[in-house]
């Protein structure tokens, strides 16, 4: 055990080097990295960059995956990452540590996660003993894990479960295929790409009815303070994006992009554009509700993870200052729709 915890540091050491160089040059052109760790959900911003938002807006936005969300969130507390596109686990499991964090928009607040298994397993009950993969333990799908658990009477350590992190989801698929672990948590775009081969799914997403929140844009405080004419302004090119996305019109256009950016079929991009439809908020306020769950389940790991107050890492200035003043909803009657 203490092996495997210093390998795994050294190898997080290294990752987060790597990410602190990668971005240096970016950061001090004035640059805003932009992390997030679901390619699933980076559609949005893809949008913003193909069709000239971030442009429109005046913000130089590069978008960059992190393979998983504890990393993410590690350079977003170093400041290698101005603002970080991740989930409630990671950002609660940072902010109890000491940093600073701030969420200032909610995309994603419920469930799209389902639970699938090798085809000789059958009932949640198989799942007991067995290997399931996740992106990484802290992250996003490890949440999800932790509450599709809850929701069949499971335990990771009672059941003795053995948690394997292999950093994105397109690997997770490979080792589901090959054998290397039992069961794993994915999202839509990737679960539909094994259902038909007789993976089981144990759980469907709408099955899960608790939020938890899944995609927010969490920036440090101080950035916040310092940055916020320029934050306000990427927030606009994301909502536009949004609208544009989820606009019927606008279909084609955005499954091409999912195809292009993801290096996916037809198929494959339009279920990825279905699922993300039933997770984006279009009034993306950031919500105590969608925190409520993650927090309950996290504390009992790390009691300090309880004393963190969710009133206060949520800011909803920018937000709700774009709603109020009509921005949200002129953005998608632009795209012929209602927020």
């Amino acid at each position: 055990m203490a092996l495997r915890r210093l390998l795994f540091i050294a190898i997080f050491s290294v990752a987060l080097n790597s990410l602190c160089c990668h971005f240096a040059l970016g950061a001090a052109a004035g640059k805003i990295i932009l992390g997030y760790a679901s390619p699933g959900r980076a559609l949005p911003f893809w949008v913003a960059q193909d069709i000239g938002l971030f442009n429109k807006y005046g913000v130089d936005v590069e978008p960059v995956f992190i393979r998983g969300a504890p990393i993410l969130v590690a350079g977003l507390a170093a400041g290698d990452i101005q603002v970080g596109s991740t989930g409630g686990s990671a950002t609660l499991a940072a902010v109890a540590g000491g940093q600073d964090l701030k969420i200032i928009a909610t995309f994603g607040s419920r469930n799209n996660f389902d639970l699938m298994a090798q085809p000789n397993l059958k009932r949640p009950e198989d799942l007991r003993g067995k290997r399931i993969g996740l992106t990484s333990i802290g992250g996003t799908t490890w949440m999800a894990l932790l509450l599709w658990l809850e929701h069949f009477g499971l335990d990771v350590q009672r059941d003795k479960m053995q948690l394997q992190a292999l950093g994105e989801q397109a690997l997770t698929v490979q080792a589901l295929e090959a054998g290397i672990i039992n069961a794993a948590v994915l999202d839509g775009i990737n679960s539909s790409r094994i259902k038909p081969k007789g993976f089981t799914v144990i759980g469907e997403y709408s099955d899960l009815k608790h939020q938890f929140l899944s995609q927010a844009l969490v920036v440090q405080r101080s950035f916040l303070q310092q940055r916020s004419e320029t934050l306000e302004n990427l927030l606009k090119a994301e909502i536009e994006a949004v609208a544009y996305i989820v606009a019927p019109k606008n279909k084609t256009a955005a499954v091409k992009t999912l195809m292009r950016r993801m290096k996916i079929n037809a198929a494959g991009a339009e279920e990825g554009y279905l699922d993300l439809l039933r997770v984006l908020e279009r009034k993306p306020l950031p919500s105590v509700e969608s925190m409520v769950h993650v927090q309950r389940l996290m504390k009992a790991q790390n009691p300090k993870i309880g004393a963190v107050n969710l009133d206060e890492l949520n800011d909803a200035r920018l937000i709700k200052k774009l709603d109020d003043s009509g921005f949200i909803d002129k953005a998608f009657a632009a795209e012929g729709m209602k927020p």
